[in-house]
């Protein structure tokens, strides 16, 4: 991999209006460093082991140290000795010869198997006019059952798969620098797939392309053909015609209908029957638990947790025994078919269109640099273990207006010892046919599968360099500074259980990295042959905020932490106060719950992705041990008290406050009254006060909108829709963007979340009405005084 972008990053940079800096691109930065010794070839974590407390058992199986040593493979890398056969001829058509090479099994009789289903049977003899003990079918009803299921999908063609992977590999190998894929990986999911389980792979989705690229990656890895679960409203009919042929799944609209409606209970019966014959033949299926890239709403996917709860129902009821489910996720450097403007996103992608979007990105990648991407495949877990081990973590909860409101009012100061009940993504028909049991085993299953394939995702060059752009360096550094500080977020990054998406020599991948954000970043000539990079202020920022959120995850903790930590001192100690002085107050642990616990109630599930099987009160210990060892806090032993280390006078509580999580520490972080005598204080090394800021900036940006928001109570025109409130607050997010430079803020996303988030909190009331439901002020929030008060309580989390 060294060599070849090595390799790239000697090649000639295209040409743009600005000559100077198409110069210092093309010039290597117009400096001289010395090579660099790679930085990464120490420690690489193997990431992607599933959840020791859902899934004991799974996390002792399929899986051993030796696998962690297998390395990478680059997939779109096709040479002689991937085929048959050898020769020159073959050196030349070897990537047309391993596409006729690839196994593809027949499945000409699924349609009838299909209709012989005993719930397709059950529906069509109660429909029959003849009547059920006839023992004939009407044709009318047959024919509504075939244009069903020719809705849903259609058989692959093996010909047509063939030349779609051949022509799909040259288009990958001119987009994509390489296309890594962790053999150890891919070994665990050959292991799960030899087990006689069907597999579902459940992945993220930050591109259009991921559709393709995954199927094409697990036929090369010899898994079959993929079947894809797709979202209808992205394709055109062509486009759903032609994905069909290549192994596509569609939900039916009529699927959606009531569950009183005729059409509906038949719809839902075929697609039933669809899964559990595609579940029995065995045949590897990919849904996807996140929106498509640009669809404004919640993170997780209504649609993917209806195919996820179609599969948990033919588990359940014993059309087969098990089924291995695979967390999945792929990272870019760049995504190619980024929307640029997030509300003309939403509009079906016909095959036209699809193909001058092809052609646009072959354009684009004569004049860029091609990027990397990485695929990432966690340890697959059984279904059935996880069924059986995850009611048992299930606690009460209450929802956000419960837990929050009153405190931000004033009205009381002690938060309830619950969960937080947070639901944005609707349930949709076939869900909603399942107990309410099982509805919430769906949800809470896909936003753990969720977490586990954001978790095992690998950080991009272009995330730390846009992280470090944005949070650290807004107004410039200098190219010398910036090299150390990609190495030690670097470090950093890795040192926190996450891998890295890139390796080599730190000069080349700096350069690289710019490379690919030169649109969004300047650079200047200075003195002694240095350069000065500088964010480019407006949508740069707003690119470079989407970036840095993949970084997110690997410092959510300690960001949690430190701004808990600024709220702790924003009543004791100006913002703008020296460090040493903030160092002297005394933090307690019950202080710093306290304050951990009201942020993560505040902030959305779909940021926070908690586990379901963890409690808050362990993750609020979590976050306390990350700040302590990263070095931000210090233990302060109070006169009189006895040492924290000393655990040889310790009394068993009379009170066990055993948590659901059964998360087993060496500390007694459950001993709350044993807690209450322990205080901290900020530590006063030289590199803490920028480490803390850079911590607290990582949720600035959706801090402040929601800060933004609350200033825009009293400004919007209610009531209002759901969605011309958004983008009102879109449009004044944008204006104060304009004033003040905070353009991360200005995200349509975050402003939807802000609604959300205030919905919730019972800041905001829906009422139905004929254009749909509309907002209005509650009433506790129509005073200024309270929302003030709500402003107040946002802010305190913000650091300047």
């Amino acid at each position: 991999m060294d060599t070849m972008l090595e390799a790239r990053l000697q090649t000639k940079q295209r040409n743009t209006q600005n000559s100077r800096e198409t110069s210092l691109w093309s010039s290597g930065f117009g400096m001289k460093l010395e090579a660099v010794t790679p930085f990464l070839g120490k420690y690489r974590p193997f990431v992607g082991r599933c959840c020791q407390t859902c899934t004991p058992k799974s996390w002792e199986s399929l899986f051993h140290r030796s696998i962690m040593d297998l390395g990478f493979c680059n997939v779109i890398l096709v040479k002689e000795e991937n085929t048959r056969f050898r020769g020159w001829l073959v050196r030349r058509l070897c990537c047309f010869l391993w596409s006729l090479e690839q196994h593809i099994p027949p499945c000409r009789d699924a349609p009838e198997k299909i209709m012989e289903r005993t719930g397709v049977q059950n529906v069509i003899s109660g429909r029959d006019p003849g009547g059920a003990g006839e023992g004939q079918v009407s044709g009318l009803v047959k024919k509504e059952v075939q244009r069903i299921l020719g809705h849903i999908q259609a058989p692959p063609c093996p010909f047509l798969l063939r030349l779609f992977s051949w022509a799909l590999l040259r288009f990958l190998k001119c987009v994509f620098l390489n296309v890594q894929l962790h053999k150890g990986q891919m070994k665990m999911v050959h292991q799960a797939a030899q087990a006689g389980l069907p597999l579902v792979l459940l992945s993220t989705h930050k591109s259009l392309l991921d559709g393709i690229l995954l199927p094409f990656v697990l036929l090369s890895q010899g898994l079959g053909v993929l079947r894809v679960a797709w979202d209808p409203r992205t394709c055109s009919p062509t486009l759903r015609a032609l994905l069909k042929k290549l192994g596509g799944l569609f939900l039916p609209l009529e699927a959606n209908l009531t569950l009183d409606s005729s059409e509906g209970v038949l719809t839902r019966a075929v697609v039933h029957a669809a899964i559990e014959q595609l579940l029995v033949s065995k045949q590897p299926l990919l849904i996807f638990l996140e929106e498509p890239p640009g669809v404004l709403g919640p993170r997780l996917s209504a649609l993917g947790q209806t195919w996820l709860g179609l599969v948990v129902e033919a588990v359940q009821v014993g059309v087969v025994p098990d089924t291995m489910l695979v967390p999945v996720a792929i990272t870019y450097d760049l995504v190619p078919d980024a929307p640029c403007d997030a509300y003309h996103a939403s509009a079906p992608l016909g095959l036209w269109t699809g193909a001058l979007a092809v052609l646009r990105i072959l354009r684009g990648w004569g004049r860029s640099r091609p990027v990397c991407v990485r695929v990432h495949l966690a340890q697959p877990f059984s279904l059935q273990e996880y069924t059986i081990n995850a009611r048992s973590c299930w606690g009460s909860r209450q929802t956000l207006e419960q837990l929050l409101q009153p405190i931000v009012l004033g009205q009381c100061t002690t938060v309830p010892d619950t969960e937080k009940e947070q639901e944005w993504t609707p349930a949709t028909g076939p869900l909603l046919a399942l107990k309410e049991e099982d509805q919430l085993l769906v949800r809470r299953l896909s936003r753990h599968v969720l977490n586990a394939s954001v978790m095992s995702s690998a950080v991009m060059s272009t995330a730390i360099m846009a992280t470090l752009l944005l949070f650290k360096h807004q107004k410039g550094v200098f190219l010398s500074q910036l090299l150390g500080e990609f190495s030690w977020l670097t470090e950093e990054t890795l040192l926190r259980g996450f891998d890295v998406g890139f390796s080599g020599q730190l000069r080349c991948l700096v350069q690289h990295t710019l490379s690919l954000l030169q649109a969004h970043v300047t650079l200047l000539r200075v003195h002694q042959g240095d350069l000065l990079v500088v964010p480019r202020l407006g949508p740069g920022l707003t690119h470079l905020a989407h970036l840095s959120a993949e970084l997110l995850p690997a410092f959510l903790s300690e960001a949690v932490g430190a701004c808990a930590v600024r709220g702790l001192l924003a009543g004791r100690v100006p913002p703008e106060g020296p460090w040493e002085l903030q160092g002297i107050e005394l933090l307690s642990q019950n202080e710093l719950y306290r304050q951990i616990l009201l942020l993560l109630h505040l902030l959305p599930q779909d940021l926070l992705l908690l586990q379901p099987c963890q409690s808050s009160y362990c993750y609020c210990q979590e976050v306390l041990d990350r700040l302590i060892q990263c070095g931000l806090l210090v233990a302060e032993e109070t006169p009189g008290s006895r040492p924290a280390c000393d655990t040889g006078r310790q009394r068993l509580s009379a009170k066990l406050l055993w948590k659901p999580s059964g998360d087993f520490t060496d500390s007694d972080s459950d001993d709350f009254e044993e807690a209450e005598g322990r205080f901290f204080r900020l530590s006063q090394q030289s590199r803490c006060p920028d480490f803390f800021l850079f911590l607290c900036r990582l949720l600035s940006p959706l801090l402040k909108a929601f800060a933004q928001a609350a200033t825009f109570l009293h400004q919007g025109q209610l009531p209002d829709t759901e969605s011309g409130y958004a983008e009102q607050l879109f449009q004044f997010l944008q204006a104060t963007a304009q004033e003040e430079g905070f353009f991360e803020c200005a995200d349509p996303n975050l402003a939807i979340s802000a609604i959300w988030t205030f919905r919730d909190l019972g800041v905001l009331q829906q009422t139905p009405s004929p254009a749909g439901p509309m907002l209005y002020l509650s009433p506790a929030f129509t005073s200024w005084e309270n929302q003030e008060k709500l402003e107040q309580f946002i802010r305190q989390f913000i650091c300047s």
